[in-house]
């Protein structure tokens, strides 16, 4: 196993910082979009050797959601209602500092994950990501979008058209609109 990796990037240390499954690194740095932007970026472990550290895409994270679909249509669609529900009943914007840390404090956010991965076992191995990393990026991606404009719905209309099944190009071009 590599050792933990850096997470300075541009000479910014993180806000917080989330270990996944000894194959992912996320951590989360200020943004300059909002006084609480969070700007999400992550290392993986290819060959043994930690990545550079990259910014997650709504389209990385769909196309693996499509993949686990096609090959476990039901617990992708379990998955898929559960977060449509997490988006408009539990993930709220940070408007303060002290609801910044409370949001982000990296014990809380990995046991929920924790618990809601273990609800998907049959789709462990599927696609490219762990269901442990896409509930977290899911979850921070919800919370960022929801900070920097709290009407947001790009998310939320990307997890519809995943769950109804919508065709591939309406897929992307949702997944990376700007």
């Amino acid at each position: 196993m590599a050792p933990t990796p850096s997470m300075v990037s541009r000479g910014q240390n993180p806000l917080a910082e989330f270990p996944v499954n000894g194959t992912f690194y996320v951590a989360i740095y200020q943004g300059s979009l909002s006084p609480y932007d969070v700007l999400i970026k992550y290392r993986q472990i290819e060959n043994g050797e930690w990545s550079h550290i990259r910014t997650p895409k709504h389209i990385h994270w769909a196309v693996d959601i499509l993949i686990k679909q096609h090959m476990e249509n039901n617990a992708t669609e379990r998955l898929i209602d559960s977060l449509i529900d997490l988006w408009d009943n539990t993930i709220q914007p940070i408007r303060s500092e002290e609801e910044r840390a409370r949001i982000l404090d990296p014990a809380t956010l990995l046991a929920e994950v924790d618990a809601e991965a273990a609800n998907y076992e049959e789709l462990a191995g599927k696609g490219e990501y762990s269901v442990k990393f896409l509930l977290l990026l899911a979850r921070l991606l919800m919370v960022q979008e929801k900070t920097n404009f709290e009407a947001a719905f790009m998310f939320r209309n990307l997890l519809e058209q995943l769950r109804e099944h919508k065709d591939i190009f309406k897929i992307v071009s949702t997944a990376t609109h700007r």
